[in-house]
């Protein structure tokens, strides 16, 4: 079945396209238009009117046999469906105050707006109940052919109605899930694109770390021994020095190219402040309280080993999320003399405690990244953790600490 522009509300005629009672449309029309014959015959030939009141009846039902088919046969459609109601109605108001048998006539005037609507049934079970009371009206009573006809066709309007409107709802609900599963389809993939683009502006740093920076810092080493064993009044010291110089601008310039790519949450805030960021982020989404401390002197970190750090508790706090049902984590950061230290602590679930190989493999590739990473690095991981005491994870990292140092308020705590 196709299913086109479905909105919320009311069923609309774009809705209905490819309902077989839409493809139906001449039918309905063929239906109005043999019930308006009858009405016209029946008041010509067995009705007693004046000249005038034939031709007023003939030119109403003139009129409504015209809208009718410039409405729905002709598909040309006014502003909304109230128009054609109230046209039609007006009309067919003034033909049953002509002749009472017109009445009748409603049931095709309205019915294809059932298909639209299962509301309008109700105007069907009125216009029934109309034809019923002017029946007995007339006659004083009414024949049982005559009653179960009424009841006949009023039946089959209800189950029409009903019907189409069950279809029209599950169009709709059909509609939705479709939608929202593009959205996913669509969220997943741009989620996709940023970890490949993030994933592979963390390859080609990593690739001029240990290819670009470090064979420049062993050009750079190498010089500086040639040019204090030449000395400076040697003939060849001039051109060491320029070496030396050409080879300390590469090696910056390759440490700021390994420094802008970094990710996103580095790149305009230091290491303290992108994590105080995800903890409170968890806090806001979760409602876990989450702390983040960090003490000693901060020190400048190089870009890959911050890029760690950061991804390291990115995924531990994203195990906190999914697993281990904890009401409070606490993430710090502990700068010493030759040594950061990580430490990611909550007070969930907790798991069986195994051995650090054991649970580098049976913790899921997540752990087993994390442990790599920083192993590549020179530093360690370890997991500490047992049924019902939480879990926690700590990282050595090794530092340089010929690096400029900012002081820190010792003890300093950021709490979400």
């Amino acid at each position: 079945m196709e299913v086109h522009e479905v909105s919320r509300g009311p069923a609309t005629r774009k809705e209905t396209k490819g309902i077989p009672w839409d493809r139906w449309t001449v039918l309905w029309g063929a239906f109005f238009y043999v019930l308006l014959a009858y009405a016209i015959f029946s008041a010509l030939f067995f009705g007693s009117h004046s000249a005038a009141r034939i031709a007023l009846i003939l030119f109403l039902a003139t009129a409504l046999g015209i809208w009718y088919g410039y409405w729905l046969l002709a598909r040309i459609y006014p502003p909304s469906d109230v128009l054609y109601s109230l046209g039609a109605a007006a009309l067919w108001v003034g033909l049953f105050a002509a002749e009472p048998d017109f009445i009748i006539l409603g049931l095709g005037i309205f019915a294809p707006l059932c298909l639209q609507d299962f509301r309008w049934a109700g105007v069907g079970a009125a216009i029934v109940g109309g034809w019923v009371w002017q029946q007995w009206a007339q006659q004083g009573s009414i024949p049982w052919p005559a009653v179960l006809g009424a009841s006949l066709v009023l039946a089959f309007s209800l189950l029409a109605a009903a019907y189409v409107a069950t279809i029209v709802r599950q169009s709709q609900e059909r509609q939705r899930l479709i939608d929202q599963l593009h959205a996913a389809q669509s969220e997943l993939a741009e989620a996709e694109r940023q970890a490949g683009v993030l994933e592979e502006r963390q390859r080609l740093a990593r690739d001029i770390h240990d290819t670009l920076t470090q064979g420049f810092a062993s050009i750079v080493m190498l010089l500086e021994a040639a040019e204090e064993s030449l000395g400076r009044q040697h003939p060849a010291g001039r051109h060491v020095a320029r070496a030396l110089q050409s080879a300390r601008d590469n090696l910056a310039e390759s440490r700021r190219l390994v420094w802008a790519l970094r990710p996103e949450a580095l790149a305009d805030t230091p290491l303290p402040g992108a994590l105080e960021r995800l903890a409170r982020q968890l806090s806001e989404e979760t409602g876990i309280r989450a702390e983040t401390v960090v003490t000693g002197n901060v020190c400048v970190l190089d870009a890959e080993q911050e890029t760690a750090l950061l991804r390291v508790v990115q995924e531990s706090l994203a195990n906190v999320r999914k697993h281990a049902q904890a009401t409070e984590v606490t993430v710090t950061l502990s700068y010493m003399n030759d040594v950061t230290v990580l430490d990611i602590q909550d007070d969930g679930v907790g798991f069986v405690s195994l051995a650090e190989s054991e649970v580098a493999q049976e913790g899921g590739l997540g752990l087993r990244a994390m442990r790599e990473r920083v192993e590549e690095m020179g530093g360690t991981v370890s997991v500490e953790s047992a049924p019902g005491k939480g879990t926690t994870v700590v990282i050595h990292l090794p530092v340089d600490r010929d690096r400029p140092v900012e002081p820190a308020r010792s003890g300093e705590t950021s709490r979400e």
